[in-house]
């Protein structure tokens, strides 16, 4: 399967994925919380309700889970007070989950890999303060890389290890992480040949994992090896956005692909990179004036949010909320959930074809890659320069009408982000970060190409 097949879902029929009998409201809660009316682009989105978040039904168990779901991959860091290195800002994790599960979001996916290993620990102290029925915990099999060559014994390890981390005694939702990264073989070893997936069904059938699934990145053969599988799947993790319906890059596959197979098999989707790492959060000029036109109130993240939220078999959609503002925009963008309409997705369309005409790379911020041995802030020198892409201030050549303001806002806006001994210049191309990328970058390459264009900035050099 090529990653242009066109065998999937058309257009129609995406749209008539989301029936009306999929989505439930919550029984009513009271209030609303007067302060929250800022969205992430800082202007006025109302009042975020507390009682009006969309449901989906998870068929194979009855779960009523909120159609958004809170990724737990990015949670914010902070000094320690001994200026002994960082840590996890516990108090903000938990005033984000606590103002969550109040405003209805149910489902909270981490990772034993996530945030430096520490997500599963901070993830389990903030939801541990909630009744167990309120939440849905999400968490996955990381048996690769730095963290084991996926034995039996360290693959079971790490289970036990996450049920302690989120002091739970069941996880809600189990996943085989990353399947798809290394084909066949890689899901062969790290699972079959093991004995690590008869282990999960026992557990599975046991109830201390109440859904199994998988997450796939990568090679389009293990995604349907997984599906021919005599197991019945309780769900599937994977990308979907406008833009990887049918324009998926890297290691991506076409949603519009991944989720009609889904269909056929009657397995639920949970959806990661619904803002494909923040990049339809911040399109273009031209791009976002079409969306403004159309809806006028509504921010480029919403749009994304409300087309990765409408086929019916998606379950929920994860996003990484750093800050307060774009956990409530979230919510009130599902509460609830103003489906996809023809036109709008029409319009979306031509969203897609500006914005796949542009030089982004296609980084989704997930830091995989991280920690560079030399220093280097690989997602966030890929993050500034695809935001000068989005705001239209990329210089073609120093002839360009806007060469002084762009020049400016680039070198400023570099400095600013991104302190210079972690900046571009200081990758020596080892290439240690490039087997963990799940989007396939080159990202020595990528490196040397930011970094040649910052110097030509720096230099006034002619291009």
């Amino acid at each position: 399967m090529e990653n242009n097949n066109n065998k999937g879902i058309n257009r129609r029929n995406f749209l008539k994925t989301l029936g009306a009998g999929s989505a439930v409201t919550a029984a009513a809660l009271a209030g609303c919380k007067p302060r929250n009316t800022v969205s992430a682009e800082g202007g006025s989105i109302g009042e975020v309700p507390t009682d009006k978040m969309t449901y989906r039904i998870n068929p194979h168990t009855g779960d009523k889970v909120s159609l958004l779901g809170y990724g737990c991959m990015r949670w914010p860091v902070r000094k320690k007070a001994d200026g002994s290195g960082e840590e996890v800002d516990q108090d903000t994790v938990n005033e984000l989950v606590d103002y969550a599960i109040a405003h209805g979001v149910n489902l909270f996916d981490t990772a034993p890999v996530y945030v430096r290993g520490w997500s599963e620990t901070a993830t389990g102290i903030a939801l541990k303060r909630h009744p167990r029925d309120k939440f849905f915990i999400s968490t996955k099999l990381s048996n690769f890389g730095h963290y084991g060559p996926g034995s039996f014994e360290s693959s079971k390890a790490m289970y036990q290890k996450s049920m302690r981390d989120l002091q739970v005694d069941y996880i809600d939702y189990y996943i085989l992480h990353g399947v798809g990264m290394g084909g066949v073989e890689d899901v062969e070893k790290r699972f079959l040949d093991n004995g690590v997936l008869d282990f999960l069904l026992e557990e599975r059938k046991a109830g201390r994992i109440r859904n199994l699934g998988w997450s796939f990145h990568g090679d389009p053969r293990v995604f349907d090896y997984m599906l021919t599988m005599d197991i019945q799947w309780d769900f599937a993790l994977i990308q979907l956005n406008y833009i990887d319906w049918r324009h998926a890059t890297g290691n991506n596959v076409n949603a519009e692909y991944l989720l009609g197979e889904l269909i056929k098999k009657d397995v639920p989707a949970l959806v990661m990179e619904p803002l494909l790492g923040g990049r339809l959060s911040r399109i273009n000029t031209e791009a976002l004036h079409l969306l403004k036109h159309a809806r006028p109130e509504d921010s480029a993240a919403a749009w994304a949010f409300r087309y990765a939220g409408t086929p019916e078999t998606v379950l929920s959609v994860l996003s990484g909320m750093v800050y307060m503002e774009h956990l409530q925009e979230n919510i009130r963008t599902y509460s609830p959930l103003v489906p996809i309409n023809e036109e709008e997705n029409a319009l979306l369309e031509k969203v897609t074809e500006i914005m796949v005409s542009h030089d982004y790379i296609q980084c989704t911020e997930c830091q995989y890659c991280m920690p560079c041995p030399y220093g280097v802030d690989i997602p966030g020198v890929f993050g500034h320069y695809n935001r000068i892409i989005s705001s239209g201030k990329m210089l073609r050549s120093s002839n360009d009408e806007n060469y002084k303001e762009a020049r400016r806002a680039y070198l400023v806006g570099y400095d600013r982000s991104i302190p210079r001994l972690r900046q571009a210049s200081h990758c020596i191309g080892c290439d240690k970060c490039k087997p963990h990328c799940p989007q396939k970058i080159d990202i020595p390459t990528e490196m040397r190409r930011i970094d040649q264009y910052t110097e030509q900035l720096k230099q006034k050099l002619e291009f």
